[in-house]
């Protein structure tokens, strides 16, 4: 009966929800210590100075570059200004943030699955919002203190909501549909490759010669592209216009040159890396190779435009890998914007397996393949993993910081060095605002050390003039080649010796205060 079917899908859907539920709630309260500190810290402290010092939405602010402002040109910001608001509720939590991105992982999930039986079928729907509940990379992503799981929700319901309009729906699909990838792209810049779907889908209409909903979707097009155009001109402007004038984002091909990215493969190793030893693994590598290669075939006309839907998506965020590689693979989260196409193909090849010699009745034999699969990708993939990226590896500059703000008093800043060179999360568990060493921003490098003493400590002496109280290292501190700050620099120690107080010398910490001149 088609009312018990109904149900039936409806049950199966709560239960993925609860799945997804528990990859991304599991261990919500960790603190911002993980793979993805330094990215979010930096989006925690955004939130910190929507609360402290000004609502205006339009104005993010860091704490890592000295007394401020230090405004920034980001992406609008959903996922800090929801956080803010909830620090003004409730009081400040450092894992509110990652609430807040878990809540959105969830929409997108919900989103997936409604896009893909539209798309495909309600079995296919099921399988695809499954392998997205549980593939490592959209469950670090989505648990973590970042902008992305917003855009990756807005634009996948704005998606589906177009799809539902192209395939008959009501008008008021289309301005809402409107509003949520808007939304979306402004959240993060490659959410905008989902908007190839839509493109995809008028195209089609003018095709068919329905001329009248094709320019419909055109004008709201336009004003959507419009919006997100001064949105981020505005945010170009904010960048370039305070120090360390800093817009987030670099490494895009028309900075670097084409050919420096064809001589780098276009960073396709960096890829392979991340895709096996933190986002999927070769189980889910595999069922995604398997579902790319063997797509489901609709009966109706309709129906195999829909089912290019995954395949234009997959197109579209290549286009937006090729053109910014670098900056892609240095933050693996942006590869976010490719986990819709690649769950629908991940649940597609593990019912092509599942269902492999049987067709698609659901016989036991079904049920116990589906199982083991599940089983598989858990063990071999998705623990595994995400145990690796989820690791405390800033822990010792959560300490530091925590150390500093036992000792800071209101007004005072702070200059330290977390574990990573250049990760700010020392500075936003201090609670203060003070700098990263080297001191960071703008075409300036933040991950290695300068090359000799002297340079350092006149770098010190201009961070004291700007009236830094206080310096403070994780002993493990080491560069992107891998030097440690108390060997590599022992000569800048020597000097702080000198001309400070030390206040603590433990086994992983070292504070000074600093002396005024």
């Amino acid at each position: 009966m088609p009312g018990v079917r109904i149900e039936v899908h409806t049950l199966i859907l709560l239960a993925i929800l609860l799945v997804a539920a528990i990859a991304r709630f599991h261990n919500i309260t960790q603190p911002l210590v993980d793979a993805f500190s330094w990215r979010e810290t930096s989006t925690a402290m955004m939130a910190d100075n929507f609360q402290r010092n000004s609502w205006n939405i339009f104005f993010p602010e860091v704490s890592w570059t000295g007394p401020g402002p230090s405004y920034q040109g980001r992406e609008f910001q959903i996922v800090s200004y929801l956080t803010a608001l909830l620090y003004q509720l409730f009081g400040w939590h450092d894992w509110f943030g990652r609430m807040v991105a878990a809540t959105f992982g969830m929409v997108t999930v919900f989103s997936l699955h409604r896009l893909t039986a539209l798309c495909w079928d309600e079995a296919h729907a099921h399988a695809a919002a499954l392998a997205y509940a549980l593939m490592p990379g959209p469950a670090m992503i989505d648990s973590s203190f970042l902008p992305d799981p917003s855009m990756l929700a807005l634009v996948t319901f704005g998606v589906w909501l177009f799809a539902r309009y192209w395939a008959g729906g009501k008008a008021w699909l289309l301005p809402l549909a409107t509003a949520s990838f808007t939304l979306g792209a402004l959240a993060k810049p490659p959410g905008l490759a989902a908007g190839a779907v839509i493109f995809y889908l008028m195209v089609c209409w003018i095709l068919e010669r329905r001329y009248k909903r094709a320019a419909r979707v055109l004008v709201s097009g336009l004003i959507s592209l419009a919006v997100i155009a001064a949105y981020f001109s505005w945010a170009i402007y904010l960048g370039r216009s305070y120090p360390p004038y800093h817009v987030a984002g670099s490494g895009y091909i028309w900075d670097s040159g084409f050919w420096t990215f064809f001589r780098n493969n276009f960073y396709f190793k960096s890829v392979w890396n991340t895709s096996v030893w933190w986002f999927y693994g070769y189980p889910f590598m595999a069922l995604i190779a398997i579902g790319f290669w063997m797509p489901p075939r609709p009966a109706q006309s309709g129906e195999r435009v829909l089912a290019g839907v995954p395949y234009v998506w997959l197109a579209a965020a290549t286009i937006v890998y090729l053109a910014a590689a670098r900056e892609i693979t240095s933050n693996p989260w942006n590869y976010h914007i490719f986990h819709v196409p690649f769950a629908m193909f991940c649940g597609r090849g593990a019912l092509v397996l599942a269902t492999l010699g049987t067709g698609a009745a659901l016989t036991p034999a079904v049920v116990l393949r589906s199982i083991c699969i599940a089983a598989l990708a858990l063990v071999l993939s998705t623990f595994p993993l995400l145990k690796t990226m989820k690791a405390p590896v800033a822990m010792n500059g959560k300490l530091l910081g925590e150390e500093l703000a036992r000792l800071v008093r209101p007004g005072e800043l702070v200059v330290a060095i977390a574990p990573e060179v250049g990760d700010p999360v020392a500075v936003y568990y201090s609670r203060a605002r003070g700098w990263v060493f080297p001191p960071g921003g703008g075409d300036v490098e933040w991950s290695k050390f300068v090359e000799n003493d002297a340079v350092a400590i006149a770098q010190l002496e201009e961070l004291r003039a700007q009236g830094a109280d206080y310096f403070g290292t994780a002993k493990e501190a080491a560069d992107k080649e891998d030097r440690l700050f108390i060997e590599h620099h022992d000569g800048v120690i020597d000097y702080l010796d000198r001309t400070g107080t030390k206040l603590v010398d433990s086994d992983k910490l070292l504070v000074y205060r600093i002396t005024r001149p």
